[in-house]
């Protein structure tokens, strides 16, 4: 029997950022619950590229002028992802994260947040957060590196200067987190901020540059992790995130994986004359990086560079300090770059 849930499960696994399989298929209910069959077997004959409609429908065995108007509404739901060339529309299939998963603000229910916290825990979180390049890397908090120190791709502040539309949606995580644990995240869920440099329009969950800023520094105060895509050119998109909830940081905090992250190029540094031992920097960090006794001490192995325990230090005894230059790892270019060198990293180039 054809089984067209298992292909497409395929097909997204063969993009560079990964859905592997589990001994139990959970997997291919969560697929279920998000695509109609029909849009399955098309989005299983597509691949990581952009291509036409046509090409995909002769794939799919379907007609192109049906093939068009469903990837077009599958476009709509973040299933697959349009472009244009030389007037023409191209689609590409969504990987499952970041992409697929994040768009499920409005299916994600008790159900679909079960299965997905069941595919983490079988394996897709390990499978999918130890490959390299990783998916994310952190921005350092506003104002907790020197000027000068700080390298242009790091201005995630800049970046939002910069752009001219500008939208918040749920953080997925929390809400997953949130409709399967009793204890409920202590942080807020409306933070996942994008952005773009043209003008978007009728966009239900549009916000002002202003409103976005505000945003931002509000995640700044209650201690949550800016993280964006891995590539320093393209980026369109900042979340806020929080070590019990977020499955990048997860990686860290539940399986150990130190590069689930790509971590900033800054370490925090304490100066132990000024700590007064107070304890705050250790609640703000979200990876038990920093451990208090008589003073303040940073895991420089699992130091992410944040920054949190630079802004919510009262008595300024941390800093971040930029790392030598044989340390500084920088991002790929663009997205791209970022897809080839995973691609390659996986041996799938």
């Amino acid at each position: 029997m054809d089984n067209v849930f298992a292909r497409l499960r395929a097909a997204l696994d063969r993009l560079p950022g990964g859905f592997p399989a589990t001994k139990s298929g959970v997997e291919l209910e969560i697929l279920r619950r998000i695509f109609p069959e029909a849009d399955a077997r098309l989005a299983a004959a597509m691949t990581g590229m952009p291509e036409s409609a046509t090409a995909i429908a002769t794939r799919a065995g379907t007609e192109p002028d049906a093939a068009l108007t469903a990837l077009k509404a599958m476009a709509r739901r973040g299933l697959v992802w349009p472009s244009r060339k030389d007037g023409d529309m191209r689609f590409r299939l969504a990987p499952w994260v970041i992409g697929i998963y994040e768009e499920q603000w409005d299916k994600m229910d008790h159900e679909l947040a079960h299965l997905c916290d069941h595919y983490w825990q079988e394996g897709g979180m390990e499978g999918i957060m130890k490959l390299q390049p990783a998916l994310h890397r952190v921005i350092p908090h506003h104002g907790s590196v020197k000027t000068e120190e700080i390298l242009p791709y790091d201005d995630v502040r800049s970046l939002l200067l910069q752009s001219k539309s500008f939208g918040v949606r749920e953080c997925i995580c929390r809400k997953q987190h949130n409709l399967t644990h009793t204890e409920k995240c202590k942080f807020p869920t409306n933070n996942c901020l994008n952005f773009s440099a043209s003008e978007r329009l009728n966009d239900p969950h549009a916000i002002t540059q202003t409103d976005a800023l505000r945003i931002l520094d509000e995640a700044e105060k209650v201690g949550l992790v800016h993280t964006v895509s891995n590539n320093q050119r393209g980026v369109g998109y900042v979340c806020n995130c929080c070590g019990c909830c977020c499955n990048i940081l997860g990686g860290i905090t539940k399986l150990g994986i130190a590069k689930s992250v790509a971590v900033a190029n800054y370490l925090a540094v304490v100066s132990i004359d000024s700590c007064t031992s107070c304890g705050i920097c250790a609640e703000r960090c979200q990876v038990a990086a920093v451990k208090v006794d008589n003073t303040a001490s940073v895991d420089r192995a699992r130091c992410i560079g944040c920054g949190l325990c630079v802004t919510g230090c009262p008595s300024d005894a941390i800093h971040l300090q930029r790392k030598p230059e044989a340390e500084i790892v920088h991002p790929p270019d663009n997205y791209r770059a970022w897809e080839e060198a995973r691609l390659k990293g996986r041996g799938l180039a």
